[in-house]
C-alpha cells in the first residue's frame, strides 16, 4: 500500500473510569501499577503500555470496542487509545474520562510518525495519490479536526 500525506495526528488519549484513581492522574508515571489493556496491532498497546510503571498489561484486545467493555466491566484500570477512538468512547461511556498524555515531557513518547494518518491506496496508484494530496494540501488543520468531529459524530459507537 501507498499513504497519502498525513491529514491528521491523532494524539494519545489515556481513558479511566472516573471512579477509578486514575481518574485524577496528570502524566503516565502517576498511572504505575495500573491493569491495562489496549487494541491488537497498535502504537497504543506496543509502545504506549510499556511505558507506564510497573503496569500489569493484559493481552491486547482484537478492537476498540472490545478494550472498552474491559474498562467498562473492571477487567481493567486503563486503556490507552488515539484520540477519535476516545471521543466517541465518552459518548457511548458516560461513566469514563480521558486523560491527554500526549506531547509533553511526562507524556507518552511517540513520534509523528506513530499518530499521523493518511489515505491508503494500492501501491503504485501515484495519479491517485497525487490527486489526493493535491486536495489535503488546501486544507487547515481546523478543516480536518472539523472532518474528524463530523465523523466520530456518526460512527456506531457514538450512537
Amino acid at each position: 500500500m501507498d499513504f497519502s500525506d498525513p491529514y491528521y495526528y491523532a494524539s494519545i488519549i489515556t481513558l479511566v473510569k472516573k471512579d477509578s484513581p486514575y481518574a485524577s492522574a496528570t502524566s503516565v508515571a502517576d498511572l504505575a501499577g495500573a491493569v491495562c489493556t489496549s487494541q491488537l496491532g497498535t502504537i497504543w498497546y506496543d509502545n504506549c503500555l510499556p511505558q507506564i510503571p510497573g503496569a500489569t498489561i493484559l493481552a491486547a484486545q482484537e478492537t476498540a470496542p472490545a478494550m472498552l467493555v474491559a474498562l467498562d466491566s473492571g477487567a481493567c484500570d486503563v486503556v490507552v487509545t488515539d484520540r477519535p477512538t476516545a471521543q466517541a468512547a465518552l459518548v457511548a461511556y458516560p461513566d469514563f474520562v480521558a486523560l491527554d498524555f500526549g506531547g509533553g515531557e511526562n507524556d507518552f513518547q511517540v513520534s509523528d510518525e506513530d499518530i499521523n494518518i493518511g489515505i491508503s491506496m494500492k501501491k503504485g496508484n501515484t495519479a491517485l495519490q497525487d490527486a489526493i494530496n493535491g486536495v489535503l494540501s488546501t486544507m487547515t488543520a481546523d478543516d480536518y479536526n472539523t472532518m474528524m468531529d463530523e465523523a466520530i459524530s456518526v460512527q456506531p459507537l457514538s450512537e
